[in-house]
């Protein structure tokens, strides 16, 4: 599939992820709004996973001529979402809070500060190149 097509679909589900993420980790917890807006989340985080799993890294060691060390983050989402989702699920109320920190920390913030470095689509955006 074309590359430009990938990285902006990629970009369409996970940059509301970014806003949506913060907003839940920071609102009230528990109500409708923050099971449906969370239901949103994971799915979007989901989708964003599977999209990455297709974008061919352009950066660094590359294993089958195709995935980069920044697709381990797609394993933390593939992992975190649905055991979140369990644990809550189950009432395990704090170990769904840790997961879902360990989600945005991990695939938000440092999978996202990853895109920034030199060579990366985004840095390019960003700071031209």
């Amino acid at each position: 599939m074309n590359y430009d097509i990938l990285m902006f679909s990629h970009l369409a589900t996970v940059v509301p992820c970014i806003f949506l993420g913060a907003y839940l980790l920071f609102a009230k917890k528990g109500g409708l709004t923050h099971r449906k807006l969370g239901a949103l989340y994971m799915s979007l985080m989901m989708v964003t996973a599977v999209i990455a799993l297709f974008i061919e890294a352009q950066v660094g060691e590359r294993l089958f001529k195709h995935f980069g060390y920044i697709h381990l983050f797609c394993l933390l989402v593939f992992w975190t979402v649905p055991t979140a989702f369990l644990s809550i699920k189950k009432g395990k109320v704090k170990t769904h809070q840790r997961k879902m920190i360990l989600l945005y920390v991990g695939a938000i913030i440092l999978a996202g500060g990853f895109t920034l470095a030199p060579g990366r689509y985004l840095h390019g955006v960003f700071f031209g190149g």
